[in-house]
Parts: structure tokens; sequence; C-alpha cells
């Protein structure tokens, strides 16, 4: 598959999803119920999760018929169903771990911000809190990046 391929599966979705997370903040900030912006994000995220998957299948389906003659039916059929079982499985790692990431920090970052006002010493161990929050995030996407780079 073309590298420039590969990195708007990724990127693009991701893209998309922080876009819609930092508009959702913003409307949450300004007194949008939670549950609705949990709601919308998530919703958010399974229309960029289709888009991908549509993109991914419309991908497969032309690397299908650019393939040589050589292989048979059944492998043809099993390189398309492990690409994009692949493909999903990274969409999902990506966007799950980012939803669990935003969760995690959605509930730290608060808690840091009033226990560093009380007691500035406080602020280090805080910080680590928030920070163990946004690596569930980075260690989805590192994640997919693998699952991407065994599928090339």
């Amino acid at each position: 598959m073309n590298p420039v391929i590969t990195a708007l599966l990724v990127l693009l979705p991701l893209a998309l999803i922080m876009g819609c997370a930092a508009y959702l903040a913003k409307r949450s900030a300004a007194g949008m119920p939670v549950k609705r912006t949990l709601a919308l994000n998530l919703s958010c995220f399974l229309v960029v999760l289709l888009i991908a998957g549509c993109f991914a299948f419309a991908v497969s389906a032309e690397d299908a018929a650019t393939t040589t003659a050589v292989m048979t039916a059944a492998e043809k059929a099993a390189s398309n169903e492990s690409m994009g079982l692949g493909l999903l499985a990274a969409a999902l790692v990506t966007g799950l771990a980012g939803i669990g990431g935003g969760l995690a920090v959605a509930a730290g970052a608060p808690a840091a911000i009033a226990a560093a006002s009380e007691d500035p010493k406080s602020f280090g161990k805080s910080l680590i809190f928030v920070a163990l929050g946004e690596s569930i995030a980075l260690y989805g996407v590192v994640i997919s990046i693998l699952i991407l780079n065994k599928l090339v």
C-alpha cells in the first residue's frame, strides 16, 4: 500500500476526532451537559471510523484489482480480509485509547488543579496523574502504528 495513503488513513481520522473533541470541550466549558458531550464525541468517532473503513475497503479493492494473477482466489481473499481487519483494529485501538485517555484526563485534571491551588507543593505529584491519563492515548497510537507497519 502507498505510504501516503497509509498516513492519511491514520492522520485524517485522528485530526477529525481531535477537532471534534476540541469543539466539544469548548462547548462543554460554555455549559453543554457532559452526557451530551460524550454522546456527540462517541458519534463523531463512529462516523470517522465508518468513513475510514469505507476508504480502507476502497483502497483494498483497488489493491486487489492490481495484484498479479499468480495468487489464487483464496490467497487474494485472505490478504484483503486480513488487511481490512488490521485497518479496523488500528482504528479501534486509536479511537478507544483516545476516548479512554480523554476520560482519564477529564477526571484527573480538575482534581490536579484543585490540589495544586490548595497546596502548591503537590503540583509535581498531580502532574504525574494527568500525564498518566494522556499516556493511555499515546499507547493506543503506538499500537496502531505497529499494526499498520505489520500490514504494509
